[in-house]
């Protein structure tokens, strides 16, 4: 997409005759958020609010709203004179979001190798797995990632805490474009599915040292494939 094309041209699956019954900017954000993480909005990409309005047939005010709440969110940027743009990948807060996420799941992953699992979640997560192993076999990128998020958030859900779920879904919300970007062939969709197998099987067997070693390689693997991919895709990143 030209990203000063005058006409912003969204994926008709995120473009959907508003809910009346919903708050209009709520349906907006939502739609605009999952353009830009899975890069159908690119980063640096100018990005205004009368086209948006145009585009789902929305006024000005719940426009604004939905600018508003991407803008706190990190998602969009907006500079005096110049306009609104998609936010560019920032390398220090990707890493700093990694950081705070292997904090959290390697606690979660020790808290659950101590408790055990519930058979519910036990199944749950089988389940998951198993779904992911068709979508390896397929390449389907964006299916796989949907169910990544929900194998992790299948794990800290069993942890019984509420809320635990929404902090790593906020905290990734930095790496997500970086993990579209990196999803791209069934070898490295393979190499996830192991990782996430290897967590299980530790979890399940109540290792806990696996646990921990597992969930920091699976992890970390967002972050090796960082170099080279700011180099094919340079255009996408902050300049420090």
């Amino acid at each position: 997409m030209n990203k000063r094309a005058k006409v912003i041209d969204l994926p008709s699956r995120l473009v959907k005759r508003l809910d009346p019954s919903k708050p209009a900017a709520e349906q907006i954000s939502a739609s605009l958020k999952k353009a830009i993480l899975d890069m159908s909005l690119v980063p640096g990409q100018i990005i205004s609010e009368t086209e948006i309005g145009k585009v789902f047939g929305a006024s000005r005010t719940p426009v604004r709203e939905s600018f508003s709440w991407l803008k706190s969110q990190g998602l969009v940027v907006t500079y005096p004179s110049r306009g609104s743009y998609v936010s560019k990948l920032s390398i220090p807060q990707m890493k700093g979001s990694q950081f705070v996420r292997e904090s959290l799941e390697v606690s979660i992953a020790e808290r659950l190798c101590e408790r055990g699992l519930s058979d519910e979640t036990l199944t749950e997560l089988q389940e998951n797995l198993d779904e992911q192993k068709d979508f390896v076999t397929t390449g389907e990128g964006a299916a796989f990632h949907t169910l990544d998020d929900s194998f992790h958030a299948i794990l800290a859900d069993g942890v019984g805490h509420p809320h635990i779920s929404e902090i790593i879904q906020r905290e990734k919300t930095g790496l997500d474009r970086l993990r579209v970007l990196s999803l791209t062939s069934p070898e490295h969709l393979a190499i996830l599915l192991a990782d996430h197998q290897d967590i299980f099987d530790a979890i399940r067997n109540g290792e806990v040292q696996k646990a921990r070693q597992s969930v920091r390689k699976h992890l970390r693997r967002v972050l090796d494939t960082l170099s080279d991919l700011f180099v094919e895709h340079h255009e996408y990143f902050e300049k420090h």
